[in-house]
């Protein structure tokens, strides 16, 4: 019987504290404005429309089979927080740094700097956070390869630590493509600016920007063969020949990340696949030029085993285009499309004999249009879906903890076995000693910011950016609904003291008004607020 017991003791202690495979394969799914209410594995009884609002009709919910086996197969988190808004999310994701050292705090309020030639600029992360992710699984000996949205504002693509890439737009300005007309152009007319369909020459959309869904603008990096960094896609004849309205960039990108995995397998290194999708971003539609909100995607079928794709037969008619052959709008058929891809990923893997071999990651960068994005409301902007699947992890299912997408850059070099330089500062912590031991937790408190306004919750508390305190103790139905708290005397002292020692924390990123661009920009170049010294907030009184 003693026996017995021993060889169970050290079976438990086997699995409770396992060790990732040397320098696993890591592909990165960094999905666009997905609420993590949008995924069903998270439970919420409400999610969002094809027109923006709230809504608990099943038709409506995103269907996501793989995704919901990847999550009990790996593991899920309950509260996984990014920024609140896309450029600082993605910020924080490639940085493993916060707004105080980046300066990228809101979309459209970015920390500026003085080029050589003495003009201002967005200040490049490569520039701010020298050690990026990419540049992480470089210094591990990864392979590294970036696909879909970059939105990296007025940078050189090739200084992120990617060997290569393929990339739909992600940002205003973008270069007029030699092989789409699907473009939005701001034009003065009698004085005024009007953002003008390049494709009809009639009035379209809000902003300027290109399609990144059909008939798209892609451009390929550092690829084999290629005379310049930069190139426009489609690249050959028989990609120029194929190429039209039935073309989908999350197609394209796919293709051309598969294409990298066969092509660096005997090189003997792993890969990393940092996998920016547009999928789950709201844009107008060149084919329903009335119907701003989610464009259709390929209509794919999961059969119980399989998913079974309907290849899209888009026409041009006199009317404008038969769109039949795709499905309608909508962010459920995004993400349904997203677990597609996930699937043909998983085939990949099997194909090339690495599965048990590879860390899969899913999560999105903000909250969903007209829900969450940029909201300082609660949690709402900045909680995202979060899954993963690492081979031999000890965590399975729902794990009811807290994260942060800073996280992601200190746990790939964990994964890669590499070490951080000593006194570089990075706000994320290593998922690797929770994935692998029986380490109960990740985190104490989560941050997120939004311009000048500050988020942080911890397991009892959450502040928000309105200024407002609340109860987050239970998870609610629709996973918003949590109680204000007024009076801090009608909930625990574990509230108050979480409450205490959040707010002894956000002053240390609270940088936005007297530290908002790099240090090194001249005085006079610096804006106003800038310029001011912040004052010392006082002390605050709790009811």
């Amino acid at each position: 019987m003693k026996k017995i017991i021993t060889l169970l003791l050290a079976a438990h202690c086997a699995t409770a504290h396992a060790k990732p495979p040397e320098k696993p394969n890591i592909i990165l799914i960094y999905a666009d404005d997905i609420s993590a209410r949008e995924l069903p594995v998270y439970g919420s009884s409400v999610w969002t429309d094809p027109s923006g609002h709230d809504t608990s009709d099943p038709k409506y919910r995103a269907e996501t089979p793989v995704l919901d086996k990847l999550a009990e197969k790996g593991c899920w988190i309950t509260n996984a927080w990014a920024a609140t808004v896309c450029s600082p999310s993605r910020a924080m994701m490639m940085t493993g740094r916060y707004a105080h050292l980046h300066k990228w705090w809101h979309n459209g309020d970015l920390g500026m700097t003085m080029t050589k030639s003495g003009k201002l600029n967005t200040w490049p992360l490569y520039e701010s956070s020298p050690l990026l992710i990419g540049h992480v699984a470089q210094n591990a000996g990864y392979n590294t390869y970036w696909a879909g949205k970059t939105q990296m504002k007025n940078s050189d693509l090739t200084k992120f630590g990617f060997d290569e890439g393929v990339f739909s737009p992600g940002e205003e300005g973008n270069k007029e493509s030699p092989y789409s007309d699907f473009q939005i152009i701001a034009k003065k007319i009698d004085g005024k600016q009007v953002m003008i369909d390049r494709s009809t020459g009639k009035e379209g959309g809000l902003y300027p920007g290109s399609s990144y869904f059909w008939k798209p603008f892609v451009s390929l990096m550092n690829f084999p063969g290629e005379k310049s960094a930069m190139t426009w896609w489609p690249n050959t004849p028989e990609t120029r020949k194929d190429f039209g309205v039935n073309t989908y960039a999350p197609d394209v990108e796919l293709d051309y990340i598969f294409e990298f995995m066969e092509r660096k397998k005997s090189t003997g290194k792993p890969f990393f696949i940092y996998h920016t999708s547009h999928l789950g971003h709201g844009y107008y539609d060149w084919f329903n030029p009335d119907f701003k909100s989610w464009p259709g995607t390929p209509k794919v079928k999961w059969d119980g085993k399989k998913y079974i794709r309907t290849e899209p037969t888009i026409t041009k008619t006199a009317d404008g285009y038969d769109t039949s052959s795709i499905t309608e709008q909508g962010i459920h058929h995004h993400i349904n499309y997203l677990d597609y891809q996930v699937w043909l990923y998983q085939n990949k893997l099997e194909e090339m004999g690495i599965a048990e071999n590879t860390v899969l990651i899913f999560c999105a960068d903000n909250g969903t249009s007209g829900y969450g994005k940029s909201s300082k409301d609660r949690q709402k902007g900045c909680h995202v879906p979060f899954i993963i699947y690492a081979p031999g992890m000890t965590k399975h299912g729902k794990q009811d903890v807290l994260l942060n997408l800073t996280d992601l850059l200190p746990t790939i070099a964990d994964l890669g076995g590499y070490s951080l330089p000593k006194g570089y500062e990075i706000n994320g912590e290593s998922m690797v000693p929770f994935l692998y031991t029986d380490k109960p937790d990740l985190r104490d408190w989560v941050y997120a910011y939004n311009g000048a306004s500050q988020l942080i919750r911890g397991k009892k508390v959450l502040k928000d950016g309105n200024e407002k305190w609340w109860d987050v103790d239970n998870i609610p139905e629709d996973l918003i609904s949590f109680d204000e708290i007024k009076d801090w005397n009608s909930v625990s002292e574990t509230h108050r003291s979480e409450r205490d020692k959040l707010e002894k924390i956000l002053p240390d990123f609270d940088l936005h008004e007297k530290e908002h661009d790099d240090p090194n920009l001249p005085e006079a170049a610096k804006k106003p607020s800038d310029k001011k010294k912040k004052k010392q907030p006082k002390p605050k009184k709790h009811n």
